[in-house]
C-alpha cells in the first residue's frame, strides 16, 4: 500500500477541439483532505467527472492504489471504494432519511437493492442507519421525507448516504455549494469528522471552506495545473493571485494578504 491513493498522469478532456482538462498531473495523499479550486472555468468539474469516471479521458491515465483505472466504468470504481457525492443532492426525496441510508447499506449484501422485500428484512440495517444518521446530526428527521429537508441537511443526508458505502476515498463536488453561512460550518464540521480513516478530495468555490479544511490544495486555471501545496503557500502565490482577481488586482493584493478566504 503507498502514501497515494490517487494520481493522474497527463489527464487531458478535449471537447471538438476545447481543451478543458490539459496534461493534468495530480497526487492524492492517503489519509489527507485535499482540495481542487480554481476561478470559474478552470475546468475543476471536468477534472472531478473524469476522476470518478463519469467522463472518459482523451488521454492519460488515472490510477487508484497502483491500479490503472482509466477505463473502467463509474460503479467499478465505486465498488473499489472511491465514492463520489454531486453538486446537486441525490437523495431519494419520497423516502425518509433512514430508508434513504438503508438503501445505500444494502449494498453491504452484494445484490440488488431490496425494495420489494419484507419490512422486517430491511429493518436489520436500522440501527446502522441510525447511526450514520446520528454523525450527521439528522437523528431527529429520521422519519421525515427526504423531500422535506432545507438544502444544507439534504447534502448532509447525502454525505451520510456516502459513508454507508463505506468508502476509502469520498470524492465531494461542491459540498457547500449554494448554502447558508451556518450550514457551511455544519458541512465543513461533518466533512473533517467523515475524513477520520479515509481520504477526501473536494471541488469547492468557498476558499474559507478551503483554508480552513485542506491539507493539500490543487488549483486549477484553464485546464491547468497552476499551483499546489497548502493554503498558506497557494493563496500568496502571484500567479493563484492574478487567476482568481485579474492581474493588476492581483499584484496589489499579493503584496498584503494574498487570496481573501471568502467564498
Amino acid at each position: 500500500m503507498t502514501d497515494t491513493i490517487l494520481e493522474t498522469e497527463g489527464l487531458t478532456k478535449e471537447f471538438r477541439g476545447f481543451v478543458a482538462v490539459s496534461d493534468v498531473a495530480l497526487k492524492v495523499r492517503r489519509g489527507t483532505i485535499h482540495g481542487l479550486i480554481g476561478p470559474n472555468g478552470a475546468g475543476k468539474t471536468t477534472c472531478f467527472n473524469l476522476l470518478t469516471k463519469f467522463l472518459p479521458p482523451t488521454r492519460g491515465t488515472i490510477r487508484s492504489d497502483g491500479r490503472d483505472i482509466t477505463g473502467r466504468k463509474p460503479a467499478e470504481v465505486a465498488r473499489l471504494g472511491l465514492v463520489r457525492s454531486f453538486q446537486i443532492s441525490a437523495v431519494f426525496p419520497h423516502l425518509s432519511l433512514l430508508e434513504n441510508v438503508r438503501v445505500a447499506l444494502q449494498r453491504q449484501r452484494g445484490g440488488s437493492y431490496d425494495f420489494w422485500r419484507s419490512d422486517s428484512l430491511l429493518r436489520r440495517y436500522d440501527d446502522r442507519a441510525m447511526a450514520l444518521l446520528e454523525d450527521v446530526g439528522l437523528t431527529p428527521y429520521a422519519q421525515l421525507t427526504a423531500g422535506e429537508l432545507p438544502y444544507g441537511r439534504k447534502r448532509a443526508l447525502e454525505i451520510a448516504t456516502t459513508l454507508a458505502l463505506d468508502p476509502v476515498m469520498m470524492l465531494l463536488d461542491e459540498p457547500t455549494a449554494g448554502m447558508a453561512h451556518e450550514d457551511v460550518d455544519r458541512i465543513v464540521a461533518l466533512v473533517r469528522r467523515a475524513s477520520s480513516g479515509r481520504t477526501v478530495l473536494l471541488v469547492e468555490h468557498n476558499l474559507k471552506v478551503v483554508a480552513g479544511l485542506c491539507d493539500t490544495i490543487t488549483v486549477l486555471a484553464r485546464g491547468s495545473v497552476l499551483a499546489e501545496g497548502d493554503y498558506a503557500s497557494v493563496s500568496r502565490n502571484p500567479e493563484v493571485v492574478a487567476a482568481y482577481l485579474g492581474t493588476e488586482a492581483g499584484e496589489q493584493q499579493q503584496s498584503t494578504e494574498g487570496v481573501p478566504a471568502h467564498g
